[in-house]
This record gives structure tokens, sequence and C-alpha cells, in this order.
């Protein structure tokens, strides 16, 4: 029997998982199903599922298993899913569903049926893939069956000389990368499929990784490729060095993607037995574009085009592709569809032998104090390339040098090791893009810290704002300065402060007394109430089912001169759209209201609040509006996370009652970094203070507003203690 796939348990042949997906197809089919969700481990039944769902020409929408319960939410909601397909835990996060047991290739599954409003989609679409790179709220690219095909026969064809028979997947089948590359493209060249659970390949969640079961894994089933995130590769380098083992012979290709990897990385790999290759791809262009491939390969470059990409680089060093492009973003019905090349966001070039260089992200592009360009990205990977440093995030915009923020690669490992891994990264970079000043992480970056996506992308404003004591001298530019003016003791001229610097500063009193409101002190340290936190959202819900149409009339009321922030204002109200609706689902989950919320009324603080916005757009200057922004955003990523961890806890309340604080603690992070760029490119006076008087007016007004809130009972003592804190009266604080 010719082995299609084995899970650990048993082998199926390809005859076998045909009847399997054929049984599968019908039960889809003869229950309706048009958009079909699976939120499961890696196994036969996804590969199934998969298979079915394209086979029915039902849409396939799988859920990545490190999604927090609000971002599986907004992608079950956001893509119209009328079947959801799940694995037994994940079921505990919606008991409000009607679940019911069946079973798909050998596997119990959690069933739910569910009646969506229907969404638009674009023409075509056979799978919606959800990417957390950016923002807390996953988006949504809408894939159609040809352009993923392409892309399963461009590996094809690339990988044919290097016979491989046996491919493990060590990535969950909801990430895109191994969904094409390592279920279609093995399946269409007959290779046979080694999917075990991923806690068996070293797995857990979207950061924990054990390295020695892992290599277990690799010895026991001997796989000819397997597709590894870079961290994963160095954490196995760093267990085979330990270990004095070199990697298994049977490996020919370990394909390395999703972050840039490094060259010394790739030397280290293969100088340990890895057959490390780094390629380079987008969810946008259907999963990888670029691979090095063995025997023609340039460490440090993300390789050639695969056979079926096209590739080009615009005037100003961005990178667009073409060749298998997706059909459009999931809610954004009224944009047209993609043109023949796709701008990546990414800046890069070829060398004259054709290899792809990817320098970083073009929005996180440095321009330093002197003029030069700096990606820091490539100064992150140079960092990352030492022993000693596992993650690491510069920072430097209009700086005379760069600062970086290091987590080490473990406990042992001291200051000076990471000031001697500084020190050889330098040696390797031009005198501009060297790093003056470093400070040791306070936490991992992971999204439990809430210092990156849920997928490991670094949350940059969210770490600037940590080590904003740590780093923050190398320039009042820089974003490390959320609360108070820089002295820059790198250079003898002070820079210029930034506006958004200046926004900072100005407001920092009306501030402190907003977060010395005697509930939000009294939260934090855990003294909370369940009506306190359903008031609270109440009022949450009755400002923010204001924010779109506050952001359209802002928008509509712009003068042509600042029409450059039409688009920035477009990607607030997209983001923006149906949070309010999250908030009555969080009042449900704790036994609450939810419709008498809905239909009442806004305390009298709000009702101003709200009033004053529409009155600053309609009546001031609509900039002004951006002091609400400030305000909102700012106060959101200083508590948010902090807040729903301090009041769950007392209160036994389930994760489902707090998808707002906490879906909006971690897009406000991304958001005020965002923020900030934005307000950096206003330059009227007039419009300066116009969102600095704003401001100051919101602060005091949203004071109001937690003021209002029933308080649980408080000591004299903590009021006084309060006061203190922010630096006003007992009596302020009392009142």
């Amino acid at each position: 029997m010719t082995v299609a796939l084995y899970d650990g348990q048993r082998d199926w042949s390809g005859t076998e998982l045909e009847q399997a997906t054929h049984a599968t197809a019908g039960d889809l089919a003869r229950a309706g199903t048009r958009v079909l969700a699976t939120l499961m481990d890696n196994a036969a039944a996804f590969v199934v599922l998969d298979e079915a769902a394209r086979r029915i020409g039902a849409v396939h929408v799988p859920l990545a298993p490190f999604f927090t319960p609000a971002q599986t939410l907004h992608a079950v909601q956001a893509a119209g899913v009328d079947t959801l397909l799940v694995d037994a835990p994940f079921a505990a996060h919606r008991p409000e569903l009607a679940w019911s047991r069946g079973e798909v290739a050998g596997r119990a599954l959690m069933r739910a049926r569910l009646a969506p409003r229907p969404v638009p989609l674009p023409e075509g679409t056979e799978k919606i893939t959800f990417t957390s790179g950016s923002t807390g709220t996953p988006k949504g690219v809408c894939l159609g069956g040809a352009a993923m095909q392409r892309v399963a026969d461009g590996l094809v064809e690339a990988l044919a000389p290097l016979g491989i028979e046996r491919h493990l997947n060590a990535l969950p089948f909801a990430v895109l990368l191994e969904n094409i590359a390592g279920v279609m493209a093995p399946r269409q060249r007959g290779a046979t499929l080694v999917t075990l659970p991923l806690a068996q390949v070293g797995l857990v969640g979207s950061s924990q990784f054990d390295a020695a079961r892992f290599d277990a894994a690799v010895r026991a089933h001997a796989p000819h490729s397997l597709i590894l995130l870079p961290q994963m590769l160095r954490a196995w380098c760093a267990h085979l060095a330990h270990s004095g083992q070199r990697a298994p012979a049977a490996l020919k290709l370990v394909a390395v993607g999703g972050a840039a990897v490094g060259a010394r990385l790739i030397a280290a790999a293969q100088h340990l037995g890895i057959p490390a290759c780094e390629g380079y791809g987008l969810s946008e262009g259907a999963s990888v574009q670029t691979l090095n491939l063995p025997g023609a390969e340039r460490p440090g470059s993300a390789g050639r085009l695969l056979p079926h990409a096209r590739l080009r680089v615009a005037a100003d060093g961005e990178l667009e592709i073409g060749g298998a492009l997706f059909s459009g973003y999931l809610g954004d019905e009224g944009a047209p569809a993609p043109a023949d090349w796709w701008p990546t966001g990414d800046l890069g070039q070829f060398d004259a032998d054709g290899f792809v260089h990817v320098r970083g992200r073009k929005k996180n592009l440095l321009i330093t104090a002197f003029g030069r360009n700096v990606s820091p990205e490539w100064v992150e990977t140079e960092l990352r390339s030492q022993p000693a440093v596992l993650q690491a995030v510069v920072f430097g915009e209009g700086c005379p040098a760069l600062a970086a923020v290091l987590w080490p690669t473990g406990a042992a490992v001291d200051d000076a090791a990471l000031q001697a891994a500084v020190d050889s990264a330098n040696a390797a970079l031009p005198d501009y893009a060297r790093v003056q000043r470093w400070a040791r992480a306070r936490a991992a970056f992971d999204a439990a810290s809430g210092l990156a996506t849920a997928n490991g992308r670094p949350q940059r404003a969210a770490i600037a704002r940590l080590h904003a004591d740590a780093v923050a001298p190398v320039s009042a530019l820089s974003p490390l300065s959320p609360l108070s003016p820089i002295s820059d003791s790198l250079t003898e001229s002070p820079h210029p402060m930034t506006f958004h610097t200046r926004l900072l500063n100005e407001t920092e009193a009306e501030r402190r007394q907003l977060l010395a409101t005697p509930i939000i002190q009294g939260a934090l340290a855990g003294r909370v109430s369940r009506p306190s936190y359903i008031a609270f959202l109440r009022e949450a819900y009755h400002h923010v089912r204001h924010t779109v149409p506050l952001l359209q009339a802002a928008q509509a009321a712009l003068p042509a001169h600042h029409a450059w922030l039409r688009a920035p204002l477009d990607e607030y109200i997209e983001e923006e759209s149906g949070h309010d609706e999250w908030i009555l689902d969080d009042i449900a989950a704790c036994a609450g209201d939810a419709e008498a919320v809905r239909h009442g009324r806004a305390g009298h603080a709000t009702e101003v609040m709200i009033a004053y916005a529409y009155d600053t757009i309609a009546r001031g200057n609509p900039l002004g509006f951006f002091g609400m922004v400030h305000v909102l955003e700012g106060t959101s990523v200083s508590l948010a996370l902090l807040a729903a961890d301090a009041i769950q806890k007392p209160l036994a309340l389930p994760d489902r009652a707090f998808t707002y604080l906490r879906s909006h603690g971690t897009l406000d992070i991304e958001h005020t970094a965002h923020f900030a760029r934005l307000m950096d490119r206003v330059h009227d006076p007039a419009d300066q203070q116009a969102i600095v008087h704003a401001a100051k007016a919101f602060f005091r007004l949203y004071r109001e507003v937690f003021l209002g809130l029933p308080l649980p009972e408080t000591t004299a003592a903590h009021v006084a203690h309060v006061a203190q804190a922010g630096h006003a009266s007992p009596a302020e604080v009392a009142a």
C-alpha cells in the first residue's frame, strides 16, 4: 500500500483518504455548507475537510489554534461562517452554541451550525486565510483555487530534482505556508505526509517550541523535507550543538520562512547537517514566492523566483509581486480586485544572479538624523544571528544613532555577553546602522506578554513603551518616549521635538488625573465588582457605537489640504466597525442585560463627551477629533490588558467577557504607532493647537465618565494614596 498520510497512529492510503473526502463532501453538501471554518490540531481530518470543501465549492476558513477566543470570534463572524468544526477543547470557548458530536477521518470533532448574515466574497474565493501580523484583529485574505494551484504547481516543479517522498508537517495547517507548501504540493507530487499532533513535534501555541521533542520526531520519522520558522531553526541548531549531534541524513530540504533568517543562522544550520534554505512569500501571493534550493542558493538572500511567481522592484524600492495573487480582502467588497501587480510593503532588490534580498518593511524604514535610510529588520537580523540574542527590536527614527531592545537566548546570558553580541553585529554593519545603546528586554516578545502578535511579529510600539526609560535617551524623536521629554545623551545638540511628542508632554497632567480615578486604581488592584464592570461596559458601548460615525464625520469635514488623511481614516473606520457588538457580547457573558443596554441611554458624562466630539468636528477644527483618538487609544494601551487580567480573576468571569478590553488592548498598541506617524505629519500650528486643546478636554471628559461609575468601597487611606499619585487633592479623588 502506498502511504499518503501517517497521523501517528495509522497509515492512510490514497484510496482511504479519497473515500473519507467523498463521504465528508457529501455530509457538508447535505448540510448546505457554504462557508466552513475548522479549528483543530494537525490531523488527517484537516486534509480531508480541506479537500472536501474544495470539492463542493464551499469556502474553507482554517482558524489558527493560537488565536485568542476574541480573534477566533472575529474571524467566524467576519467570514459569515455557517458550519464550524472544531476539536472538543475549542468548543468550550463558545458554550452558547448548539454543539453536536461528529467524526471526520476517524477524528472526533464538535460541529455547530450558525446562522450568519450573508457576507459578500470576491468571485472564486475558495479559502480565507486570516493573518494577525499587524494588529490584534486578524485580517482575512481571500484566495481563489487557481492562485493556490499555481503556487503548488510551481513548488512541485522546483522541488522535483530533490526527489522528496516524505514531508513532516511541523507548522499548524491553518498557517497558509504549511497548508499549501506542506499539504497541497506534497499531495500533488505523491509524497507521504507525516502529520502528527503539534505537541509531538514540539510546538505549543504560537511561540513555545521544544527543540528536543522536535528533534526526536525528525529522527523517528525520517522526513525528506519540512518547513520551519526562523526561531524554530535557531532552537534546533542550539539543541544539536549542545548535544553534539548532526541532523538526520535523510533530510533533503528544510525550508525556512515567516521572517528574515540571516546568513549566519543558515550557515550554522548547514554546518550541523540541516539543509536549511530561506524563502519569501506572503498571503496576498498565496504563500511562497521565492526559495533558495540546495545547490542553487545564496545565504542571506530569499532565493530565486519560483516558476509561478513574478516579482519586480518599484522606483522607491518596494517589492511588487504577480503571478498568483489573492482575490481581495474580506469585508472590502467595494475595493477593486488586485491587478497584475501587488505592492508587498517590503523593501528589496535583485542581485546580479537573480537572488532576491528582502530588506524589511517599508513602513518600518528609519531615517536617521544624518539622513540615512535604515531598515530595522536588517539590523535585527544581524543581532539575532549572534548566539546570545534570541529576539531584537531596533529603534532610531530621527536619531543620530540606533537603539535596540534585546531578549537573550537564556537566563544565563549576562550583560557582558549581550554587549559582545552587539559589538559583533556592529562589526558587520556600516557605521550609520550600528547600535549604540541597548537594553535587556523585560519580557519575551510573544503574544502572552503583549509584545508580539499571535504569529510572533514584534509589536514595536508596545516594546518601545515598556522600555522607554531604558533606551529613551537615544532621541527625543524616538517612539520610546511616550510620557515625558527626553534629553539626548549622544549629542550636544538637542533634536527638535515632534508634534506627537509635544502632544504627549502637554497632556501628561490630564492623563495622570484620569488614571488616578479611584475606580481605575481599584480595578488595577483587583478591587472590583460585577456591577462596576458592567457599568463600564455600558458606557463603553454608548461611546464606541459613535466611533465610526465620528470618524466618517471627521473625514467628510476635512479641508482639501488634508486629503492625505482620508486613507488613514478609511483604515480606522474599517478596523473599528462592529466593536460595539463585541461589548454587548461581553455584557451578556457577565450575565448582564445586553439588549437593555443597546436600547438604553448613556450616562450624562458619556453623552457630554460624545456631544463635544461632534461639536469639535462640526463647529471647530475637524482635526481636533484626533485629540479623542489620542485619549481613548492611549488609555487603552496603558490599561486595557492589565485591567482585564485584574478584573477577571476576582470576579471569576469567563474569557468571553473580555473581548473588548483584550482585543482593544492589543489592537491599540499598533494604532498608537500609526497615530504617532500621522500626528508628526501635522505641521500647521493651528491644527496642532486644536488637537492639543481637544485632547486635554477629552481627558477631563473621560475622567468624568469613570467618576460616574459605581465604585466598590474605597478606604480613606487608599483615596489619599491615589490622590498623591495623581497630584490631585483627596477631595478631587473622592468626588
